[in-house]
């Protein structure tokens, strides 16, 4: 295994899109031609499968100095009224967009379609991510959820989750956000060794996820999250064992286990905290996640697609068994709805057809939004070879294999299969006719083999690092 980690541990993406986001033709971008391609997505798939709404809290207490979110740092509460306003306002201006017909967005693709029977946006999914959701307080997250679903009806069986900090996490939070359909939470852990969380500035005693997690349980929340990060300053087996054997004592009914993406090129003195010479080496973080994996099967947990894992009674593994498992810019979902729309600072917006991503500071996001303009400032239209790659992407990204046939197949798909033979002599995937799989071995590997495929990147190599290693 060393061996591979000496080979394979490159920089690369995580593939929560395809094209990735360095790699998006802005030149061939407007913000007509992503309206139009909300209104060809929403009259297509609102109907049978609703839509998601990803929604960006962006605030924050204090720096934590892994994070790579984008983020606003304050202690001043008062601004959280006039955010959730523009995030109301930006709504508004989807639902006015989903009434009126759709036009043309130039793909043999995405076909134009007149609206359907309703122009009433049917939410399925919804997810509050940060940022530090749980900055803002119980009334004014209901206020902001009440005011986005008095425009929608909602799906049966929705799928609505938040990210909460188990610092400020209250039982109020919870309970009104169980009480407006809220049945997963997630709270962010990284380490129990205090050491580490002062590498990173992220000091939370295992009490405090005790009782949010215990508060959870009895509100009725059906599955609760834990995110765990290796790769961190200080980190060794011993203190990463300390901490999965402690998240036992809670038993959550999912695991997001993250590689610590090092990016201070990008983020900037926000990563720089601690002295980089404290991270684990590639050899040494590699142990902490082969050793995690093996801890984490040996009491009941299992592999779900990339860096999560799960009871079996949990829906995501589920979903991975039946097929219907999903993975966008929010993460892994056991659902999946065509048009995803990102509300907020920074949000990405997904239609299937094209891909927009909001201002990136509070200051121009609220600009755009009280001048009556969606805010996006770039993005990317999917040409039909987009199309073909992100789907044999997402499939090895969710299921661990792909198939092609005459429908989904671009020539130089096989000059993939040429750099994917030397992966089956490593014994990372199997290749027969038209089929490409991931073995066991080669799961830690998955990113390495979708950038065989990721015809946008290999066309167009960077000439600086843009991405965190693979391994």
């Amino acid at each position: 295994m060393n061996t591979l980690i000496d080979k394979y541990n490159i920089p690369g993406p995580r593939y929560t899109s395809y094209p990735t986001v360095p790699f998006w033709d802005e030149s061939a971008f407007s913000a007509d031609l992503w309206k139009e391609s909300v209104k060809v997505s929403f009259n297509e798939s609102n109907q049978s499968e609703g839509i998601s709404i990803y929604i960006h809290l962006p605030f924050c207490e204090q720096l934590c100095t892994f994070c790579a979110c984008h983020k606003r740092i304050t202690k001043q509460h008062s601004v959280e009224t006039p955010y959730l306003q523009s995030v109301l306002k930006e709504w508004d201006l989807y639902v006015d967009l989903f009434k009126s017909k759709a036009g043309s967005i130039k793909s043999e693709d995405a076909p134009t379609l007149q609206n359907s029977n309703t122009a009433t946006p049917k939410i399925k999914e919804l997810h509050l991510g940060g940022g530090t959701p749980t900055f803002f307080s119980p009334e004014n997250l209901k206020i902001l959820l009440e005011g986005i679903f008095s425009k929608a009806i909602i799906a049966e069986n929705p799928e609505f989750s938040f990210e909460g900090h188990p610092n400020n996490t209250t039982r109020e939070h919870l309970q009104t956000l169980y009480d407006l359909g809220f049945r997963r939470c997630s709270f962010g852990v990284q380490d129990y060794d205090f050491t580490v969380q002062k590498a990173i500035n992220r000091i939370q005693p295992f009490e405090n996820v005790e009782k949010v997690t215990q508060w959870a349980r009895e509100i009725g929340y059906t599955s609760v999250s834990h995110d765990l990060v290796f790769g961190l300053p200080h980190q060794t087996w011993e203190k990463m064992e300390h901490t999965i054997r402690k998240t036992m004592e809670l038993k959550p009914d999912r695991l997001a286990f993250y590689s610590y993406a090092h990016v201070p090129w990008i983020k900037g003195v926000g990563q720089r905290g601690f002295d980089e010479n404290d991270l684990p080496s590639g050899e040494e973080k590699r142990k902490l996640y082969e050793n995690g994996k093996q801890l984490l099967e040996k009491l009941g947990y299992r592999e779900v697609g990339m860096d999560h894992f799960s009871l079996e009674h949990d829906d995501l593994y589920q979903s991975m068994i039946n097929g219907k498992i999903h993975r966008n810019f929010m993460g892994y979902s056991s659902s999946k709805t065509q048009l995803m729309i990102g509300l907020g600072m920074s949000a990405i917006s997904d239609s299937w057809y094209a891909f927009a991503q909001n201002e990136k500071t509070v200051e121009e996001y609220q600009k755009r939004v009280e001048e009556g303009e969606i805010p996006v400032f770039r993005g990317h239209i999917l040409n039909s070879e987009d199309l073909i790659i992100r789907k044999h992407i997402l499939n090895l990204m969710c299921q661990l294999e792909t198939s092609w046939s005459e429908g989904n197949f671009v020539p130089e798909i096989a000059e993939s299969i040429e750099k994917l033979k030397e992966m089956e002599s490593d014994g990372l995937v199997e290749i027969s006719d038209n089929h490409i799989k991931i073995t066991e071995n080669g799961r830690a590997f998955t990113r390495n083999v979708a950038m065989t495929l990721d015809l946008r990147m290999l066309r167009n190599k960077p000439e600086t690092r843009i991405f965190s290693m693979t391994v």
